[in-house]
């Protein structure tokens, strides 16, 4: 069972090896990088390269480590004996299975993938330890042991937005997906826009590139917002013609929006801009 890639998604050799060793080894798989660099498209492209299910658990800020192995919902059995209902009397009716749950108890082998961890209270990631390791947790209501009848791969995500523990990090193997390289972009570029004029690829990518090296940007492009960005060029051919004939005063690309997401950022281009046509 090896991964390497699949035709929607350019995984560099390290991400291969990384991605194998975690399968490997068994642990969870932490996966860390900028937003927009296909963190969770990965697990996406892993289920289907391998053949599996995917399960996604999306962590909010509000998220409890204990929704992902299940909920009693205490107050619907409240609502049903008010009104006589039969079912009161089995509180497994009232047991709501998490994503944990559901991978554990899959008659096949699946990837789990847990998003954006770091969104979640400090003490999530270790309140998941047990679970993850042992791939086991107990329901206290029903006086259930529930085991996974195969160990799921599970892969999760972080946008480095705060540190995680040592003791769960002791149990992942890590990979930081770092930006690509201009080769590496070309080659996701060309996955998602086969018929690309390369001379509209190669005019916004040196636009992009260069954006991106803007020093003091609060938040630079990504590779999602290219893809977006060339979307909206190819829909709107005088756009692609303005970005060929760009004159290197100019403030700002057409159709900045794809790109620049905030007025700090955008300030600072049109400030940059000014400047230069002052020294020309």
């Amino acid at each position: 069972m090896k991964f390497t890639g699949t035709e929607k998604y350019v995984a560099t050799s390290d991400l291969q090896m990384a991605v194998n060793a975690a399968i490997t080894l068994q642990r969870p798989l932490l996966i860390k990088g900028e937003p927009g660099t296909g963190k969770t498209l990965l697990a996406e492209e892993m289920a289907a390269a391998l053949g599996m299910k995917l399960i996604s658990w999306h962590i909010k800020s509000t998220t409890k480590a204990q929704q992902g192995l299940y909920e009693y919902d205490a107050v619907s059995r409240l609502r049903d004996s008010q009104l006589g209902d039969e079912k009161v009397k089995d509180i497994r009716n009232y047991i709501v299975k998490g994503k944990l749950w559901e991978a554990f108890e899959s008659d096949e082998r699946v990837v789990l993938l847990i998003d954006e961890v770091d969104k979640a209270d400090i003490e999530f990631p270790n309140d998941l330890l047990q679970e993850l390791d042992r791939m086991e947790f107990f329901v206290y209501e029903t006086q259930q042991f529930i085991q996974a009848r195969h160990r799921p791969i599970v892969v999760i995500t972080s946008n480095n937005e705060k540190e995680l523990p040592d003791a769960f990090l002791r149990r992942c193997f890590f990979h930081y997906i770092n930006f690509p390289d201009h080769a590496t972009m070309q080659s996701i570029v060309d996955v998602h826009f086969p018929n690309l004029q390369q001379e509209v690829v190669r005019d916004a990518m040196e636009v992009f590139f260069d954006i991106r090296k803007v020093p003091g940007l609060k938040k630079k492009p990504s590779t999602s917002e290219l893809i977006d960005w060339l979307k909206l060029l190819m829909a709107d051919e005088l756009s692609a013609r303005m970005l060929h004939d760009k004159d290197s005063s100019t403030a700002l690309p057409p159709l900045y929006g794809a790109l620049v997401k905030n007025e700090q950022d955008v300030h600072l281009l049109q400030k940059l801009a000014f400047m230069a046509r002052r020294r020309g």
